[in-house]
C-alpha cells in the first residue's frame, strides 16, 4: 500500500516562486497582464494550469491570471470552482461567463464576464495596454474574440515558448516527482512484459500496464498508453486494439504515466518468439544510437548535436528514412514539452533538465519500434531515470 506522506510532491511555497518568475517575464516584455490558458486535452492542455496552480483541469477550461504584481486569479468554469479551491494553489477563483454553458442553468453560482473581473481584479480593464498569452493556440476562436473585444486597446503577445522557457531547469522538488513519475513507468513496462503471451490482447496487456502505474500512484497518463503488435506497429502513434499477439512478431510499448502532474516516457518493443532478423538488427540500430545519445548529453551542448548523433547512426545503417521526428525533448507538466531538440532547434542543453531520447524506426515495411529512455542532465554529462532493458525478449 502506498503511503502519501513519503511520497514526492511539489510544495505549496513553490507555486508562488513560479509566480514570480512569470512576473519577471512580465516586467522584462512590459506586459500589463498575463493571460495562461489550459484545458484537459490530455497530451499538452493541462499544463499551464497545473504548473501555476496545481490544478489538474477537467471537463472545463481554465485560464490564470497574472499582473505584474500580487497573487493570481483562476477563472474557471462553473462546476470546477470548488474542486479549484480544494486542490488547487490559487486562492482567487471566479466562475467566468465565457465558460458557462449557454444551455445550462447555475443558479447559486455567482458568474462574472471578463470585463467585471478585470475592473475587480485590476481595477480597471480599460488601462490594459499589453497582455501576454500562454496557451493561445488552444483556445477556439470564440474565446479569443470575446478576450480581444473586452481589451480592443491592448496589444496581444503570443509568450508560449516563453513561460514554456521558464520550466525547462527543474527544481529538486520537480526532479523528485519526476524520478517518482519514472517509477511508475518502470512499474507499467515490468507489468505489460509479464502480461505478453500468444493469443492475449493488446488491451489486455495495456489494462495491466495501467492497473500497475496506478498502483505505483500515477494519476493517469500523458498520452495514452500504446500497446501495439504485428503490423500495428508501424504507425508512429499506433492505437491499442483487440488484435491478439501472435508467434515470432513484435509488441511495442510506449508507457507515458502522469504523476503529480509530471510525466515519465519509456519506450521499448517486446520480441515474442523469434521475430524476422530485420527487426533485431534494427532493433540493435535503435539501441546503439540511443546508447550514442546518451553518452553525449552534457551541459553547454546544443540539443540537436546530440540527436545527430543518433540520425547518424541510424541513416548509416541504412535506415535514415525510418527516423521520422525529432528524437530529443524535455519532459515535465507535458510528456513532450518544450524545448524539443530537432535539427532546427539551437537551443542548449542545461543542468537539471529532464532530457527524452526518442529512438523511432516507423513506417518500414515489417512494423515500426521505439527505444525511449529519460535522462536528468547533471554538471558532469546525464544520470538515466529508470533501468529498463533495452531487449526484452518473450
Amino acid at each position: 500500500m502506498l503511503d502519501p506522506m513519503i511520497l514526492p510532491c511539489i510544495p505549496a511555497e513553490e507555486y508562488p516562486q513560479r509566480w514570480r518568475k512569470v512576473q519577471t517575464l512580465m516586467e522584462e516584455q512590459r506586459l500589463d497582464l498575463l493571460i495562461a490558458y489550459a484545458d484537459d486535452r490530455a497530451t499538452y492542455g493541462a499544463a499551464h494550469a497545473r504548473w501555476l496552480a496545481d490544478f489538474p483541469v477537467h471537463f472545463e477550461p481554465v485560464c490564470v491570471l497574472l499582473r505584474r504584481e500580487g497573487a493570481p486569479v483562476l477563472l474557471c468554469g462553473p462546476e470546477s470552482d470548488e474542486y479549484a479551491r480544494l486542490r488547487g494553489r490559487v486562492e482567487d477563483v471566479r466562475v467566468l461567463r465565457e465558460f458557462t454553458n449557454p444551455d445550462e442553468d447555475y443558479p447559486y453560482s455567482t458568474i462574472q464576464s471578463l470585463s467585471q473581473i478585470l475592473d475587480d481584479v485590476c481595477g480597471d480593464a480599460g488601462r490594459i495596454r499589453s497582455v501576454g498569452v500562454a496557451g493561445r493556440s488552444l483556445m477556439n476562436a470564440d474565446l479569443v474574440a470575446a478576450f480581444r473585444a473586452t481589451l480592443p486597446a491592448a496589444a496581444w503577445r503570443d509568450v508560449e515558448g516563453d513561460v514554456c522557457t521558464l520550466r525547462a531547469v527543474k527544481s529538486p522538488a520537480e526532479r523528485a516527482v519526476i524520478r517518482h513519475a519514472y517509477l511508475c513507468a518502470q512499474a507499467g513496462i515490468d507489468a505489460a512484459v509479464n502480461a505478453i503471451s500468444i493469443g492475449v490482447t493488446e488491451r489486455e496487456i495495456a489494462a495491466e500496464a495501467e492497473a500497475a502505474m496506478r498502483r505505483a500512484g500515477a494519476e493517469g497518463t500523458g498520452i495514452d498508453t500504446i500497446v501495439a503488435s504485428g503490423p500495428n506497429t508501424r504507425p508512429i502513434l499506433a492505437r491499442t486494439t483487440l488484435r491478439q499477439v501472435k508467434a515470432n512478431e513484435i509488441v511495442l510499448l510506449t508507457l507515458a504515466p502522469r504523476y503529480e502532474g509530471y510525466h515519465a516516457a519509456i519506450g521499448r518493443i517486446v520480441l515474442v518468439g523469434n521475430p524476422a532478423a530485420e527487426i533485431g538488427r534494427a532493433l540493435d540500430v535503435a539501441i546503439r544510437a540511443q546508447e550514442a545519445c546518451s553518452s553525449a548529453l552534457h551541459p553547454g551542448v546544443e540539443g540537436r548535436e546530440v540527436e545527430a548523433i543518433g540520425r547518424k547512426v541510424v541513416a548509416d545503417a541504412g535506415l535514415g528514412q525510418y527516423f521520422l521526428y525529432s528524437g530529443l525533448h524535455s519532459v515535465g507538466v507535458i510528456e513532450f514539452e518544450p524545448p524539443i531538440f530537432g535539427p532546427s532547434s539551437p537551443t542548449v542543453l542545461r543542468e537539471n533538465m529532464v532530457i527524452s531520447i526518442d529512438i523511432p524506426l516507423f513506417n518500414t515495411p515489417w512494423g515500426g519500434l521505439r527505444v525511449e529512455d529519460g535522462y536528468l542532465i547533471t554538471g558532469r554529462g546525464a544520470e538515466p531515470l529508470h533501468q529498463t532493458p533495452h531487449r526484452i525478449q518473450r
